[in-house]
């Protein structure tokens, strides 16, 4: 798998949120994907199983 860039990765972090949550607001999921990509072992999976984990 290619090494998705820091923005790509958050965004499809963040799309997998709101697919768990979907009454919550895109800006905070992004934020939260944030958080999940500044943790190293987390932001060495896949975004959607960071997401889900």
């Amino acid at each position: 798998m290619d090494e998705l860039r820091p923005s790509d990765w958050i965004a499809q972090c963040a799309e997998r949120l709101h697919d768990r949550w979907h009454t919550v607001k895109t800006a905070e999921l992004e934020e939260v994907a944030v958080d999940i990509w500044k943790n190293d072992y987390l932001r060495s999976m896949d975004p959607a199983d960071a997401a889900a984990f």
